[in-house]
């Protein structure tokens, strides 16, 4: 699974002009599952995301997690995270898994992040989403499974 984690001030998932998802300050998370994924995956990439220490503390250091800040999560899956962009100009998507697999894997991720107490929002799996942010700091973290397993 990858991850792009971006600590936001608010952000926003809009499908066919209604707003399916909205948060105040937390985590906008665009998730992206391969066809090798499993359960395991999407626990090891929850965990690492809702314990990450990348909100500031009242020094300005980056000692908070999501838990300490009451900060929220909005997931949105995102098959593009396995482009294949090493021929040509036009990017292949193989190495993102087909929906039978990366459907389940996404939802499980969510409801990992739902039974540590967080409200999790998101948009919808293969829909065409208006995603909106506004990023805070930036910061922003790009999370791969193959290198935290």
């Amino acid at each position: 699974m990858r991850a792009v984690v971006t600590r936001v001030r608010n952000a926003s998932v809009t499908i066919d002009g209604t707003v399916t998802g909205t948060i105040d300050h937390g985590l906008l998370v665009l998730l992206g599952v391969a066809p090798e994924d499993t359960p395991a995956h999407a626990k090891k990439l929850a965990d690492k995301i809702c314990a990450m220490r990348i909100f500031q503390d009242q020094a300005g250091k980056m000692n908070l997690n999501l838990e300490t800040v009451g900060g929220s999560l909005l997931v949105v899956s995102q098959f593009t995270l396995f482009a294949d962009c090493k021929r040509g100009n036009r990017p292949g998507f193989t190495g993102a898994a087909r929906p039978e697999i990366a459907i389940p894997l996404y939802e499980e991720f969510m409801s990992l992040c739902r039974a540590r107490g967080f409200r999790v929002e998101h948009g919808e799996f293969g829909a065409d989403m208006q995603v909106a942010s506004v990023n805070d700091g930036p910061v922003t973290i790009l999370l791969d499974t193959d290198e935290l397993m």
